[in-house]
């Protein structure tokens, strides 16, 4: 199962339309995990058009958001394998910790909020955050993850520039 990691595209600002580069990874997308700051539902819809959408709500995001079904954490399965996903998973001091007491069952953990990319593994257990696509902030390129699930395994786990 192919599963592309979204976080942090802030549409309209940042978001108009899917990125063509964005866009070539959707393509082949079995699921589509938003880890919030979408901020406006509509995206959600256009990335629904590609594949399904599991969503959470971010600090930006309004009403349509959640109206849309982005309640603020997600504990789910995906392929068999236990995740959990959350907008904010707080400073970077301590996360790994702090994830794992939070989602004890999740073998991934995925977050946004900090629109840096961010992939640790520990004692069996993934953080992930994708980074955004659309609003890089500091960081060198808009990025996205890339997930590969199989039999409740995590075979990959990768961030991709999409922008420059």
């Amino acid at each position: 199962m192919r599963v592309v990691v979204l976080s942090d595209t802030h549409a309209p600002r940042f978001w108009k339309r899917c990125p063509a580069s964005v866009a070539s990874h959707l393509r082949s997308a079995d699921l589509i995990l938003h880890g919030g700051d979408v901020c406006v539902a509509p995206v959600l819809d256009e990335l629904a058009q590609y594949a399904p959408v599991i969503a959470v709500c971010g600090n930006n995001d309004g009403p349509d958001v959640v109206a849309w079904g982005a309640p603020d954490v997600v504990e789910a399965e995906i392929g068999g394998l236990p995740f959990a996903m959350i907008h904010d998973s707080g400073q970077k001091a301590g996360r790994m910790a702090r994830m794992r007491r939070r989602f004890p069952a999740a073998k991934l953990v995925v977050f946004g909020h900090s629109h840096i990319p961010w992939d640790e593994q520990e004692d069996g257990v993934r953080v992930f955050n994708p980074g955004s696509p659309t609003d890089k902030r500091r960081q060198p390129q808009g990025t996205i993850g890339l997930l590969d699930v199989e039999d409740g395994v995590l075979l990959d786990a990768r961030i991709v520039p999409v922008t420059r």
